[in-house]
């Protein structure tokens, strides 16, 4: 059985910074990089707020560039998925999508999360060019423009407000009658003059020529009083939550009801000595790239203190 000192799960920027930390530390990873090489930040276009790149940077450039800078250091790259884990014994032994196992001293798990969308077919037709899962990452981009947010719960009304102070219009599509959220977002989406909410309402598909210019939405699907129109706007946001991309783990590691990986406050360690997380499969919160890169620098520094000890 092959064996490493440090395999990393996953390659988005919590993977690879992971990756060059370890590598630097003569660790001489293994990472593999999943399903999805460079993670989800790939399904986006131009990333304009990760720093060092002050005119934004294409983000599958940007992930290439980070997995050049880890093969710099010696982390041995590969393509690939992890199926298994076994961490009820040491060295902790995982098995590839290909069945080889291999077993390693210390892991980081940096599988990241993914976003629920809607299942249209348009959802993926305009992917980067005009639908995101991320207000923070791309609400820039419609400056002044009008868009439609989908959701009812917390996050979609904190996705809502974050545009309102960008955009010209905001639109919640929300499928009940009624908001999820807490009372305090309830009373500023609300309140807010540029949110307009459209309460049992849901989405039916999205147009337009080269970009969204519009959604095709139906009001009290069903019902008698069932009425179809379309709504023009520039962008359309999912804000239906994410899913940690964890299921492997499951019954290995600590998990919330949702399953991101739980860490002790303030560092990337699991209950599971020498298994470390990093990145969007343990942060609900922030979900940015670099709030990932931190936390994989954090595993990497973390995974040599325990070798080290």
């Amino acid at each position: 059985m092959e064996h490493t000192k440090c395999l990393i799960i996953g390659s988005g920027p919590a993977g690879y910074t992971a990756a060059i930390y370890a590598g630097r530390a003569n660790l001489q990873p293994i990472e593999y990089c999943g399903l999805q090489m460079g993670g989800q930040l790939t399904q986006t276009t131009i990333v304009e707020n990760f720093p060092g790149y002050p005119e934004g940077v294409d983000a599958n450039q940007m992930m290439t560039e980070l997995r050049r800078q880890a093969e710099r250091f010696g982390t041995d790259v590969r393509d690939g998925a992890i199926v298994k884990a076994d961490f009820s014994r040491k060295p902790y032994v995982l098995t590839t999508d290909r069945g080889a196992e291999i077993s390693a001293d210390t892991v980081v798990i940096a599988t990241g999360a993914s976003a629920k969308y809607l299942g249209l077919e348009d959802e993926k037709k305009y992917n980067g060019m005009g639908v995101s899962a991320c207000a923070t990452c791309d609400g820039f981009f419609y400056r002044k423009k009008t868009v439609a947010v989908v959701g009812g719960g917390d996050t979609a009304c904190e996705e809502a407000s974050y545009l309102a102070q960008l955009c010209a219009k905001v639109y919640m599509i929300v499928r009940k009658p009624y908001l999820r959220a807490s009372d305090i977002m309830k009373k500023r989406v609300e309140s807010n003059p540029k949110i307009e909410i459209l309460y049992e309402t849901n989405t039916l598909g999205l147009y337009g020529e080269g970009g969204v210019e519009g959604a095709h939405v139906v009001y009290r699907k069903g019902e008698a009083d069932e009425r179809k129109y379309d709504l023009p706007i520039d962008g359309f946001f999912l804000a239906i939550g994410h899913k940690p991309n964890t299921d492997v783990f499951k019954g290995q590691i600590d998990m919330d009801e949702v399953g991101y990986i739980k860490t002790q406050p303030g560092s990337p360690r699991t209950n599971v000595e020498g298994v470390f997380a990093a990145g969007d499969c343990a942060d609900p919160t922030y979900r940015q790239a670099v709030v990932a890169a931190g936390t994989g620098c954090m595993a990497a520094l973390e995974a040599e203190r325990y070798l080290n000890q």
